[in-house]
C-alpha cells in the first residue's frame, strides 16, 4: 500500500479522494493529525453556539481561556469515544481492521466534515436556517465518509 501519507495529503485525501486514502492508511496510526485537528476544531466550537459564544466573548480573558480550552479537550475526548464506538461497530460487523487507524480516521472525518457548518455558525449563529441545512448536509457527508472508511479499513465487502 505504500508509506503513510503526510498530514497534508491525509487531510486533502479524506475530502477529495477518500477511498484510496482510507485503504492506504488502514494500517497506520495518525494520532498527531487527529489530535491537532480535533483540538483546533474544539477551540472554535465554542464560537459556533450562540449562548456559548456570548458567554466566552463577554467573559474576562482569565475566564474565557478555560472555557475555550475545556471545550477543546472535551471535543477531543468526545470524538475519540466516537472513534472507539465506530471501531467496535466495525468489529461487530465482521471487520478486521486495527483500532488506532479507525479511531484516528473517525476523529478526522468528524471534525473535517463539520468544519463548514462551524464556520458559518460562528458568523450567522447556529439557529440560522442555512446553518441548520448545512449541518444536516455535513452529518450526511460524515456518515458517508465513515461508511467508506469502515468498509476500506476493516475489509468489509459492502
Amino acid at each position: 500500500m505504500g508509506p503513510p501519507l503526510h498530514w497534508k495529503e491525509l487531510l486533502r485525501g479524506i475530502v477529495l479522494s477518500p477511498d484510496p486514502t482510507f485503504l492506504r492508511m488502514r494500517d497506520y496510526t495518525m494520532w498527531g493529525p487527529a489530535l491537532i485537528v480535533t483540538f483546533l476544531y474544539g477551540l472554535l466550537a465554542v464560537f459556533g453556539f450562540d449562548d456559548a459564544r456570548k458567554e466566552a466573548i463577554g467573559a474576562t480573558l482569565s475566564n474565557a481561556v478555560p472555557i475555550v480550552l475545556i471545550t477543546a479537550v472535551v471535543m477531543v475526548l468526545g470524538l475519540f469515544i466516537l472513534g472507539v464506538v465506530t471501531h467496535t461497530l466495525a468489529r461487530q460487523l465482521g471487520g478486521d481492521g486495527a483500532w488506532q487507524p479507525t479511531v484516528g480516521l473517525s476523529m478526522l472525518i468528524t471534525a473535517l466534515t463539520d468544519a463548514p457548518r462551524l464556520v458559518f455558525a460562528m458568523f450567522f449563529g447556529g439557529d440560522a436556517g442555512f446553518v441548520q441545512i448545512l449541518g444536516w448536509a455535513t452529518w450526511l457527508a460524515a456518515g458517508a465518509l465513515l461508511t467508506v472508511m469502515v468498509s476500506r479499513s476493516h475489509d468489509l465487502p459492502w
